[in-house]
C-alpha cells in the first residue's frame, strides 16, 4: 500500500511537470514538433502536440428551493440556487498518426463534477480517490502499422454512451447530462484495441477495471466490446456490450451486464440520435439475491439555426427498478430544452446556453429535494423539478 501511495504522488507529480511544460511552451516549440512531413502526413496531422483548457460555470434556479441546494441521485450540474464552478480542465495531448505512432493524453480537472462522476451511488471509493478524481485522462496510445489498429492503454474516454463527462463535448447538445449519461461510466481505466475493418465499420474491445473505474469492489478485470457502422453517409450504429464483476462476490451469477445502443443522423444543420440502455445483474449482498434491472432512453435534437444559435431538445426516460445505479427505486422521466450562442475567437470558443429543465420521479424511493424538512436531518421530497439554468462554457485549443 506504501509504495502504491508513493508511485500515485510520482505519476501526479510528473503529469503536472508535463502540463506545466506545455502551457508555457512557446507556439513556435510546438510547431517544430510536429513539422509535416509531406510525403507522409495529411493536413490533419500537421499539429501533433496541442494543449488547452476549458472553463464551465452555471447558475441553476431550482423552484424546489431544497436548502441543501443538491440535485437528488445525480452527479453532474448537482448544485443549485448558487453560482456553481462545475467543471475546470487542463490538458496535453499527442496525437497517434502515421507519421509519429505514438500518442498520450494527460488531464488534470476540478470542480463539483469531478467530485463523484467515477461513482455510482452509494458505491465505495479505492484508495486516493479524493486525488485521482482530479485526473480526467492520463493514457498512451500506439497505431500500429497498417492504420488500422490503435491500442490505447491508461485512463480514456469511456466507450459506453453519447455524452461526455464536459458539457462542451461534441454531443452535449444540453447543459446538463441525461440520467443515462450520469449513470454510466463517464471514463474507463484499462486498456482498449480499436481497430478500422474498413471505412464505414470500426469495432473495439476493452479490459478495463471495473464499471466505475474509481469506485472499489474487487480485484478482478471487466470486459467489453464495441462496434460503429456507418450505414449511410448521415447514419451510424453503434453498440456497446459491457461484463463484469461489480460486487465482492465475484462469482459469474453476480456479474453486471450492461447493454448501449445509439443511432445517430446528421444532416447539414439538424443532427438527431437515439439511445436506449439497459443492465442488470443479482445482488449479492440482499436475501435471496434479487436480480437488479435498469433501463432508459433518450433523444437527442440539436438545430442549428443560423449563425451562432442552436436550438436542442431532450426527452428521456429512466427506470431504476431496484436502486441499484441511482441510489433510489424510481423511474423518471425528464424534458430538456436550450437556447446555445457560440462565440469563435481564434483559438477559443465561449458558448451561452440557456435551459430549461423538467423532471418527474415516481416509485417507492423517487423524488427530489425540496424545502422543508419532514424531521430534523430528513429533507422533504416532492416528485416533480423544474430547473432554470445559465451556463457559459469556456474552451481553449492551442490545435485550432
Amino acid at each position: 500500500m506504501a509504495l502504491q501511495k508513493v508511485l500515485r504522488c510520482w505519476t501526479i507529480r510528473i503529469g503536472w511537470v508535463i502540463l506545466f511544460w506545455a502551457l508555457i511552451a512557446p507556439a513556435s516549440a510546438a510547431e517544430v514538433i510536429s513539422v509535416p512531413d509531406s510525403t507522409t502526413q495529411t493536413g490533419n496531422e500537421a499539429r501533433l502536440w496541442h494543449y488547452g483548457a476549458y472553463l464551465d460555470v452555471g447558475y441553476i434556479l431550482n423552484f424546489n428551493f431544497p436548502e441543501n441546494h443538491l440535485w437528488r441521485n445525480r452527479a453532474t450540474a448537482a448544485r443549485h440556487n448558487e453560482f456553481a464552478p462545475n467543471m475546470a480542465y487542463v490538458y496535453v495531448k499527442k496525437d497517434a498518426v502515421k507519421s509519429s505512432r505514438w500518442g498520450m493524453e494527460l488531464g488534470i480537472q476540478g470542480g463539483y463534477d469531478s467530485e463523484r462522476f467515477a461513482f455510482l451511488q452509494g458505491e465505495r471509493e479505492v484508495s486516493g480517490a479524493d486525488t485521482l478524481r482530479h485526473i480526467h485522462s492520463a493514457n498512451i496510445s500506439y497505431l500500429v502499422p497498417g492504420e488500422k489498429l490503435t491500442l490505447t492503454a491508461g485512463l480514456f474516454e469511456s466507450l459506453i454512451g453519447y455524452e461526455s463527462l464536459y458539457a462542451n463535448g461534441p454531443n452535449n447538445a444540453n447543459y446538463t447530462r441525461s440520467w443515462l449519461a450520469d449513470n454510466t461510466p463517464y471514463m474507463m481505466f484499462g486498456i482498449k484495441a480499436a481497430y478500422q475493418i474498413s471505412t464505414n465499420l470500426e469495432v473495439a474491445a476493452f479490459v478495463i477495471n471495473r464499471y466505475a473505474h474509481l469506485a472499489y469492489t474487487n480485484n478482478q478485470p471487466s470486459y467489453g466490446t464495441r462496434w460503429s457502422y456507418q450505414a449511410t453517409p448521415r447514419l451510424t450504429l453503434t453498440q456497446t456490450l459491457y461484463g463484469g464483476p461489480d460486487q465482492t462476490n465475484t462469482g459469474l451469477q453476480f456479474w453486471r451486464f450492461y447493454a448501449n445502443h445509439i443511432a445517430e443522423w446528421k444532416g447539414d444543420r439538424l443532427t438527431v440520435a437515439a439511445s436506449y440502455d439497459i443492465g442488470t445483474e443479482n445482488m449479492a449482498d440482499r436475501p435471496g439475491h434479487p436480480r437488479a434491472f435498469v433501463t432508459g432512453g433518450n433523444v437527442v435534437a440539436r438545430w442549428h439555426v443560423t449563425g451562432p444559435w442552436t436550438l436542442a431538445v431532450r426527452p428521456e426516460f429512466y427506470w431504476d427498478r431496484n436502486g441499484r445505479w441511482t441510489g433510489s427505486e424510481q423511474f423518471v422521466k425528464a424534458v430538456t430544452s436550450t437556447v446555445e450562442y457560440r462565440i469563435s475567437c481564434k483559438r477559443t470558443d465561449t458558448i451561452l446556453r440557456l435551459e430549461h429543465r423538467w423532471d418527474e420521479s415516481t416509485g417507492a424511493g423517487g423524488g427530489f429535494f425540496s424545502r422543508g424538512a419532514l424531521q430534523p436531518g430528513v429533507i422533504s421530497l416532492t416528485p416533480n423539478q423544474h430547473l432554470v439554468l445559465l451556463g457559459v462554457l469556456w474552451t481553449f485549443d492551442s490545435g485550432r
